[in-house]
C-alpha cells in the first residue's frame, strides 16, 4: 500500500512510498513498515525510532525529528496511527453500525445485553470488551478491553469480512484518552457511571471524565444515564440526539417502575412518555436494572421496539462474571462478581444484603500497580454492607500481597464486623465454602469471568469456579 493512501497531505517526494505494515512496537517492525512514535504511559516511541530504521522502517511517523532519514512530522502520532489504521484495513467500521459503550460499571453487562437483543432478531453481530472479542460465532481471546488501533481496526476488518452488521464495543478510559478510537462515527454511544477507578492513569475525576466524554463527539446517538451526577454534566454537552435513562429520575427518556428484585433475576417496567413494557432478567441485582434500560434504550435508537427488547432480555441467560450465581446443590449461594471498584463493590453488596436471610460474606482483594487510595475505601465499604469479610489478594502484580491487604485493612479495621486474612485466594475461597451456614449468600468480587491470577511470578490458573467444585467435593 502507499503511503498517500494511508497518510493524507503527504508531500509529492514521499507519496509512493510502498508501506508493508504499520506499527507503533518497534519488536514488531517488518521490512517496508511505517513506525509511529507514540508517546505512551510508560515509554516514549520515538526513543524507538532509529531502532526501528534498523530494522528495516521505511517511513517514521513523529511529533519531533528523531534523526531517521525518511520521516512525517505530525502534531499528533496517536490520532495519525488511528487514521493510518483505518486506512490500512479500509475502513472496516464504515460497514456496519457501531455501537460504543463507555463508563466505570456495567459496559461488559451491557454489550452483552444489547448483542442478544440484536441477534434476537437473526443480525450478525461483533462484540469487543473486557471478556472476549467475538466475530459472528468466532470467539478471540480479549488483551485489553480495547484494542490499540491497528488491532482495533484488524478485528473490525474481521467482522466486516464475516458479514457482521452491528458491532458493540466498550470504550475504555485509556483508549479514549489515548485516542485509539479517533475518527470512529458511532451509530450510538452510551454512558453508565462514572466513580473512582483508573486514578493511578488519570490522577483526578475531572481527567477521568474529560476521557469517557470524548465518546459523545463521536455519535449520531447518546444513551445517558441521568441518576449519575456525571451524566449529568456530560447530557449537558451533548449536541447530538440524546436519549436518557434512569431508575431515580422520573424526568428520563425512559425510568423503571414496579421493581421486583430477587437474588437471581429482576423484574421492572420500562416506562417512557408513550410506552409502559415488563421486562424481566435471569440477574440479580439493581445495577441490573440500570444496565438492560441502557441496553434497551439503546437498542430504542437503533431502531428496535419494546416488544422484541423485553422477549430478547427474558430468554437471555446470565453474563459470566457479572453477578453469576454458581449451582453449588447446597442451602447457601454463591455469587462471582467483577465488582473491583468502590462502587462496584457497594453495588453488589447493596443488592445482596437486602435479600440476604443468613450472613452475607463478602470475599475481595484489590489489585496491585493500581490506585492504592481506593484499598482503605474498599475495605470500609465490604465491613459496612457484609456480616463477615475475608481479605485476600486480587492480581497483586508487582506488589507485595500483604501490603495490599494492609492497605485495605485500614478501612476495616474501625468497623465491628468480623473478618479473617487469608492471603492465598484460592485458600479463601475454599475457607469460605467450608464455613458457610444455612441462607449464606457469599460474594466473591473482583475476578469475575477472569479465570487467571497475576503474580509477581507471573499469571496463574484460577477459576474461581474449579475452587468452589473443588471445595464442595470436600464437603461431602
Amino acid at each position: 500500500m502507499l503511503l498517500k493512501e494511508l497518510l493524507p497531505n503527504v508531500s509529492e517526494n514521499l507519496k509512493n512510498i510502498e508501506i508493508t505494515d504499520i506499527t507503533c512496537d518497534s519488536r514488531k517492525v517488518i521490512k517496508g513498515s511505517a513506525f509511529i512514535c507514540i508517546n505512551g504511559f510508560n515509554a516514549d516511541g520515538h526513543d524507538f525510532a532509529l531502532s526501528a530504521v534498523d530494522l528495516g522502517a521505511s517511513v517514521i511517523i513523529a511529533e519531533k525529528p528523531t534523526g531517521a532519514p525518511i520521516e512525517i512530522i505530525v502534531e499528533d502520532t496517536h490520532k495519525a496511527y488511528a487514521q493510518m489504521s483505518a486506512n490500512y484495513f479500509g475502513n472496516p467500521s464504515r460497514c456496519f453500525k457501531l455501537i460504543g459503550v463507555t463508563g466505570t460499571n456495567g459496559k461488559t453487562s451491557v454489550t452483552y445485553m444489547l448483542k442478544a437483543i440484536i441477534e434476537s432478531k437473526g443480525y450478525k453481530t461483533g462484540l469487543i470488551g473486557t471478556i472476549q472479542n467475538i466475530v459472528g460465532e468466532k470467539i478471540i481471546e480479549a488483551v485489553n478491553t480495547t484494542p490499540d488501533a491497528y488491532g482495533l481496526n484488524k478485528l473490525f476488518a474481521q467482522m466486516r469480512d464475516a458479514g457482521c452488521e452491528y458491532v458493540i464495543m466498550e470504550c475504555s478510559s485509556h483508549a479514549l484518552d489515548q485516542k485509539r478510537i479517533y475518527d470512529l462515527d458511532f451509530e450510538v454511544a452510551a454512558f453508565t457511571n462514572l466513580t473512582q477507578d483508573h486514578l493511578d492513569y488519570h490522577k483526578n475525576m475531572e481527567n477521568y471524565l474529560e476521557a469517557k466524554s470524548r465518546l459523545f463527539s463521536m455519535c449520531k446517538n447518546a444513551v445517558i444515564n441521568v441518576d449519575d451526577d456525571y451524566g449529568k454534566r456530560i447530557a449537558d454537552l451533548v449536541n447530538c440526539n440524546i436519549m436518557t435513562y434512569a431508575v431515580q429520575d422520573r424526568a428520563a427518556t425512559y425510568s423503571a417502575n414496579g421493581i421486583n428484585m430477587k437474588p437471581d433475576g429482576i423484574e421492572y417496567e420500562m416506562v417512557s412518555d408513550y410506552t409502559i413494557k415488563r421486562i424481566k432478567l435471569k440477574t440479580g441485582g439493581k445495577f441490573t436494572i440500570y444496565n438492560s434500560l441502557c441496553a434497551a434504550v439503546c437498542a430504542k435508537a437503533l431502531g428496535f421496539n419494546e416488544d422484541e427488547i423485553a422477549s430478547a432480555l427474558d430468554n437471555m441467560s446470565g453474563v459470566k462474571g457479572r453477578a453469576e450465581v454458581v449451582n453449588t446443590g447446597k442451602d447457601f449461594t454463591v455469587i462471582i462478581d467483577y465488582a473491583h471498584t468502590p462502587d462496584g463493590l457497594e453495588n453488589i453488596l447493596s443488592t445482596f444484603k437486602e435479600l440476604k436471610r443468613g450472613r452475607l460474606v463478602c470475599l475481595f482483594g484489590c489489585g496491585g500497580n493500581r490506585d492504592k487510595t481506593k484499598r482503605p475505601i474498599m475495605g470500609s465499604i465490604a465491613a459496612k454492607l457484609s456480616d463477615f469479610v475475608i481479605i485476600t489478594s486480587d492480581n497483586p502484580r508487582q506488589e507485595d500481597p500483604n501490603l495490599i491487604i494492609n492497605d485495605i485493612l485500614v478501612g476495616i479495621k474501625n468497623c465491628k464486623t468480623p473478618y479473617v486474612v487469608i492471603e492465598n485466594r484460592a485458600d479463601a475461597i475454599k475457607y469460605a465454602v467450608q464455613n458457610a451456614r444455612t441462607d449464606d449468600i457469599i460474594v466473591l468480587a473482583g475476578k469475575g469471568h477472569e479465570t487467571y491470577q497475576i503474580l509477581n511470578s507471573g499469571k496463574i490458573d484460577l477459576d474461581e469456579r474449579e475452587i468452589i467444585a473443588e471445595a464442595l467435593k470436600e464437603l461431602q
